[in-house]
């Protein structure tokens, strides 16, 4: 995925998959998407977090599922 929407440092959170210059988990976005929550909540819980990044990833997350499904 590209590093200027995501990225990995042992030193921030563990290790875990963030938004790039942010301390906000991926996870986090599938997680309120997940339940009961809006991207709308999400970004307004996460300001560091612009709508265009998040939706950037949204978007990488279906590309690379599409590109790994097997046809049967």
């Amino acid at each position: 995925m590209d590093t200027s929407l995501v990225s990995r440092n042992q030193e921030i959170m563990s290790g875990a998959l963030c938004f790039t210059g942010t301390r906000v988990l991926v996870k986090n976005l599938f997680d309120y998407l997940e339940g009961a929550s809006s991207l709308e909540d999400f970004l307004e819980d996460f300001p560091s977090v612009s709508r265009e990044k998040a939706i950037a990833v949204l978007e990488a997350a279906r590309e690379r599922l599409s590109a790994d499904a097997v046809t049967p």
